[in-house]
């Protein structure tokens, strides 16, 4: 019998330079790159203030952890969150309106009424031991 190798631990990312993972390492190249766009454009005591910002900000982003997930699924959720509306009120005059505007697209579809009969109690007994029974027992139905 051929033996087959099963991945484990597959939930756990690979790490590329001692213990920073590749998304960490990428927010940190980003950071670095910015604080350089930075170094560049601004005098030193500004670079001083705002490099120092944003090489924080990245480190938080890359490190922090949140009920141990990374705090950027945080920060996304949080951005979802804030995009919804706070209050969901049903409007049924808007309900009406857009079954109304359905209605008439489809007009020229008959429309049949099916009536159900009522089912007895003991209709419901022989349903519910054909049911639990796998269709074995039949109650009352002959077979």
């Amino acid at each position: 019998m051929q033996q087959f190798l099963v991945p484990q631990f597959i939930d756990v990312e690979d790490q590329i330079i001692g213990p920073i993972t590749t998304r960490q390492f990428v927010m940190l190249l980003v950071g670095v790159l910015f604080t350089f766009i930075l170094y560049k454009l601004l005098a030193f005591a500004y670079f001083a203030v705002a490099g120092f910002l944003v090489l924080g900000a990245t480190a938080i982003l890359a490190f922090a952890r949140v009920n141990g997930r990374p705090i950027h699924f945080l920060l996304l959720n949080f951005l979802q969150t804030a995009k919804r509306p706070k209050m969901r009120v049903w409007n049924r005059e808007m309900f009406v309106r857009s079954v109304q505007m359905v209605d008439s697209d489809i007009s020229e579809v008959k429309k049949v009424e099916i009536l159900k009969e009522s089912t007895s109690g003991s209709r419901l007994r022989d349903l519910s031991l054909i049911v639990n029974t796998g269709g074995v027992y039949r109650g009352g139905e002959e077979s």
